[in-house]
Parts: C-alpha cells; structure tokens; sequence
C-alpha cells in the first residue's frame, strides 16, 4: 500500500494533465475541422473525431499500462522493441498501403490502419538511450559515435524508402540528445552552416556560391594563418563544402520529388503558386489570419467550415486553432507546449539514472521539432513535410506513438529515486 502511496505521488502529474489538456484541444479541434451536420455527436464513429475520441480513450488505457510496467524492463526490452519496429518498417515496403505518395501504412480492416514510422521515434529514443548509458560509451569517442549515428540512422534509410522525409527528418532531432550526452557543438554549427549552403546553392549559381566561400575561408586562413591545425581542417572543410554544393543540384534535381521541390520553391520565394502547390500554405495563413484576436467561435470557422485547406484535421490543424480561437487561442497551445518541453528538460535532468536522463532529452527533442516543424509550415516558416502536430492531430498511430514516448519517461521519472541502472 505505501509503495502505491508512493507511486502515486511520485507521477509528474502536471505534466499529465498537459497531455490531457492537448489531447482535448485536439479532440475538439478535430470535431471542428470536419464537423459533419448529419452526425453531431463527437463520439459518433462514423466520424474521424468519433474514432478520434476512440483512440483518445485507447491511448489514456496506454498511458495507464505503462505507469504499472516495471521500469527496468523498459531498458531490457529496448534491443526488442527496436527490433520488432524494424521488422514492421521492412514490412510496410512491401505490404504497405499508399497514401498520400507514401507507403508507409500497414491496413488493419474496418478502416484502420498503422504507421509504423512513427512507432519507430520512442523505440530509437529507447535503444539509443541503453546504449549511450551503457558503461565505457563515450558519444566524443568515433566508435561510440558511429553506433549512436546507425541507431538512428538505420530506421531513417528505411522511412526514406516509403518515401516519408517529413518522418525521416523528425530523427534528426534526436542529435540534440547527442549534444547534451558531450557531442561538440561545432556539429550543430557544421549542420546549420550546411543547411545554409544548400539554401544559397538552389537560391543562386552554385559557381557564385563556391566563389564566395573560397573567399571568406581565404580571409579566415589568413587571419589564423600561424594556427596549422585550423587552417588544415578550413581546407578540409572547404573541399567538403564545395563537393556538397555540387551535389545539391542532384539532390534536388533528382532526390527530391516534385512537390517536394515546390514547397521548397514556394518557401523561398522562387515561385508562386497560389492555386496549384502553394494553395494549402495559403489558405493555411488566410485561415489563421482570419482568426484575428479572438478567434471566429467553434464550429463557426469559414475557412475550416468550406474546407479551403485540405489535410485540416492532421497536418493543418492547427489553422482550425488560429481561425476559431484567434491569437489568444494559439497562445494558449503554444504555451502549453512550452510548458511540456520546459517541464521534460527539468524531469530530464533531476534523473538518477543515465538511461533515463538520456531517454528523457529523446522525448523532449522528438516533440519539439514536430511542435516546430508543424506550426512552422502553417505559417509558412518552413516548408510543408506532412507531419502531425503532437496530441492534437487526428490520427491513432501519431496519438498512440507520442502517448508511449510521453509516459515511459513519467513512468521513468516516478521510480527516479530507485533506479540508478545502466
């Protein structure tokens, strides 16, 4: 009885009721999104917020299994469980059905279906977590580097196969986990400043480009000139830097599909096409704008109501938020974000255990840059990947997915005074 006494008490139920406070938002929203006159009722599962509130139901049961689980199976099992979620990735290759341009989801019957891309975000968080608080990992060490690096690469190389970049991109978040683990912050510079070199080369002549940066790295070398080690890895970088800008054209000539390459395009302001490709971006941004202050009222949303953005209930959904709840409304969301992540960083660090510090850093940098990505492409920040905005979106494996992530680090954090494993 105590022990449960102390179960009890030991739960981050703030963070709890967060969880449950963006998964009604999202219930509500979604109600709203495709709102069907003829079946009124949320719960009418002939509706996607009937099955919505379904999974919603489904994934609070979840939620609840996880807490009793013993904690220490979760780092015995996550060899396992990774393994189980590489098989199902394999398996949506070749049994997959297509939607959307992506073969990334396995049928289930009556309507339902899994994406096992998303399974596969808490099963790497798990597996990369065992292995950098296993003892004599050192991520600064290239062996120990590599391995983290496979472990989450290999489930991106199998997403990318679907194609699902938005998903594969969601994985690359996790070098944040790698970065607080010791990783030197030069690479996240080296990664930002390779962002920024791709941008410029599809934004001007590759020539013009390589010119430019043969220019200011000649500045830096001279500058630094008696520093050899410096100017040997600035000619490294140099060599490195122009095979990639070479190799952008490729990739987006022949990588990157052709809507792809549009919202790219659109994003950067190459072109505009405000009733082909650009129409859900900027429907997107009339609908959010529309809102204004206040918001339209639920259910009384012109933009949400007539259907002007396709995909309103999952990847859009968000404008249903701006449009019927207004600025203060998407204050209100963003702030309850802000709050879940400030609020993983803080159970993050007060872990005994490394496992679980570690694994907590993968939860919090998985759903930042969804919340990032997400709201980001609504409003036109960055370009539209197709991925769902955590806890609100419609859809069951997305809801499922981030249920899990979540609460085995609540699960986690509630035996932190006894576990000192791994």
């Amino acid at each position: 009885m105590n022990n449960q006494r102390s179960f009890f008490f030991n739960v981050d139920w703030v963070t709890v009721l967060i969880y449950l406070a963006l998964c009604a938002i999202g219930l509500l929203n979604i109600h709203s999104a495709v709102y069907d006159v003829r079946h009124p009722n949320v719960f009418d599962m002939d509706t996607n917020y009937g099955k919505q509130s379904l999974y919603v139901l489904s994934a609070l049961i979840l939620g609840a299994i996880i807490l009793l689980l013993e904690s220490r199976f979760l780092s015995a099992l996550a060899p396992a469980i990774y393994t189980i979620t590489t098989i199902l990735l394999v398996m949506v290759l070749v049994v997959g059905r297509n939607v959307g341009g992506n073969q990334a989801w396995i049928p289930l019957g009556g309507g339902f279906r899994l994406q096992p891309s998303e399974f596969a975000k808490f099963a790497t968080c798990l597996l990369l977590a065992r292995y950098l608080s296993g003892a004599n990992v050192r991520v600064t060490e290239l062996k120990s580097f590599f391995i983290a690096a496979a472990i989450i690469g290999f489930p991106m190389l199998l997403i990318m196969l679907q194609p699902d970049v938005g998903s594969t991109l969601v994985f690359c978040s996790l070098i944040f986990v790698l970065y607080r683990e010791g990783l030197s912050p030069y690479f996240l510079i080296i990664a930002a400043l390779f962002i920024f070199l791709f941008v410029t080369a599809i934004l001007y002549n590759p020539l013009y480009v390589i010119l430019a940066l043969v220019a200011f790295i000649a500045l830096v070398i001279w500058i630094f000139k008696r520093n050899k080690q410096l100017v040997v890895a600035l000619l490294i970088g140099l060599a490195i830097s122009i095979a990639f800008i070479f190799s952008v054209k490729f990739i987006y000539n022949q990588v990157l599909q052709p809507h792809q390459k549009v919202r790219i395009d659109i994003i950067l302001g190459i072109t505009k096409d405000l009733r082909g490709k650009g129409y859900n971006l900027n429907q997107s941004k009339i609908a959010i704008g529309s809102g204004k202050l206040w918001g339209k009222g639920y259910l009384h949303g012109t933009q949400t109501k007539y259907s002007f953005v396709p995909e309103q209930s999952t990847d859009f959904i968000f404008c249903t938020v701006g449009e019927e709840w207004g600025f203060a409304g998407s204050v209100v969301v963003l702030g309850l974000y802000l709050f879940l992540l400030l609020r993983l960083v803080v159970i993050a660090e007060r872990q005994r255990s490394p496992f679980s510090r570690i694994y907590g850093y993968g939860v919090a940098s998985v759903i930042f840059f969804h919340v990032m990505i997400n709201i980001g492409m609504t409003i036109g920040l960055v370009p539209v990947i197709g991925i769902p905005l955590p806890f609100i979106s419609y859809g069951g494996s997305s809801l499922w997915s981030f249920t899990i992530l979540l609460f085995i680090m609540l699960k986690l954090d509630s035996n932190r005074m006894g576990m000192i494993f791994a």
